[in-house]
């Protein structure tokens, strides 16, 4: 299979170009490599994967629709995945514009190389966070989601609305998947596992938000990537209408509160971490939890690793070389 996916230096990304190459697939790899996490991290994750013969790469900007089209017209994917974007909450209140730039402006530029190269399949990154602050779990596909809490969850929402259009003007048979708090080895520096791991070891104080009564649908990776892989191989068929875009939760069904998920991460880095309660911030959401029932009766998703599994692989990986980044 030749698969194109954004965002490879990213965490998610990596991690699926990863499996796609291990079995053998062609992968062509997109990324701008930005900075807005240390991008010597990216850099080993992209280090990793330009050993594989069967991958290609483009360090260019998905806002740049020439760039976005050329590497679509070099490489004639049958498939793609979209995985590239800016991602999290807090940092949409300090700069709304890169979400835009690159949540809508480059996803738009996706849809245009998928409609004028046709695919047989899109898969995009959506988010649990376009449910909101929701009472009412776990998380439904079917629940509504007009009420965003934070830029980024509205540029997500938006992401849904703009591939269902271009399924129904263009035919573009396109998937969405709303991730859950993804975490594991080589993760992102500015989630949870992470943060608290650098700070835990550094024996500097963790921020722990709403005094750690918060509750995350923690979901490992290996899980998420199966799950992206399973779909990428089916697209959607029409629904009643005849368009074939459908959207999926994709999650572990098993919300953590963070104060377990605290202490977990202690005992697996053998260190204990210095608390500092601070108050709930704008745009975070107390609860989430993913229905999962959908994506489990399509394809067969079962997450597979409880989180003491999951933060040992993430505390080994911590320990031999996330601490340098």
């Amino acid at each position: 299979m030749r698969c194109l996916v954004t965002g490879t230096a990213g965490f998610i990304g990596f991690h699926l170009a990863k499996l796609l190459l291990d079995r053998g697939d062609e992968v062509y790899g997109y990324d701008v490599v930005n900075d807005y996490y240390n991008p010597r991290l990216k850099e080993a994750r992209l280090a990793v994967l330009e050993k594989y013969p069967n991958y290609r790469f483009a360090r260019k900007n998905l806002c740049d629709a020439e760039a976005v089209g050329a590497a679509f017209d070099e490489f004639r994917p049958e498939v793609a995945v979209n995985l590239a974007a800016q991602a999290g909450v807090r940092y949409s209140l300090e700069n709304p514009q890169a979400y835009v730039d690159s949540n809508i402006t480059g996803f738009l530029n996706i849809l245009e190389a998928c409609r004028r190269y046709p695919v047989r399949h899109l898969v995009y990154a959506s988010s649990s966070s376009v449910y909101g602050n929701r009472e009412k779990t776990p998380f439904s596909e079917s629940d509504p989601v007009d009420e965003p809490i934070s830029l980024y969850a509205a540029t997500k929402k938006s992401n849904e609305l703009m591939a269902h259009t271009y399924a129904h003007l263009f035919g573009v048979a396109a998937t969405g998947l709303r991730f859950f708090s993804v975490y594991g080895p080589w993760g992102r520096p500015d989630m949870a596992a992470y943060i608290f791991a650098k700070r835990i070891w550094a024996g500097e104080p963790i921020p722990v938000f709403n005094e750690g009564n918060l509750y995350r649908d923690f979901t490992y990776v290996d899980d998420i990537v199966r799950g992206v892989d399973s779909v990428l191989n089916a697209p959607p068929k029409p629904n009643a209408k005849g368009v074939r875009h459908k959207v999926y939760n994709i999650g572990n069904h098993r919300p953590e509160i963070l104060s377990r998920f605290i202490e977990v991460l202690e005992e697996k880095l053998g260190k204990k971490a210095v608390i500092e309660y601070l108050p709930l911030q704008p745009g975070d959401v107390l609860r989430t939890c993913a229905d999962i029932t959908e994506i489990s009766r399509d394809f067969g998703f079962v997450p597979r690793t409880p989180i003491d599994d999951g933060l040992e692989k993430f505390a080994d990986w911590f320990k031999a070389e996330g601490y340098k980044y």
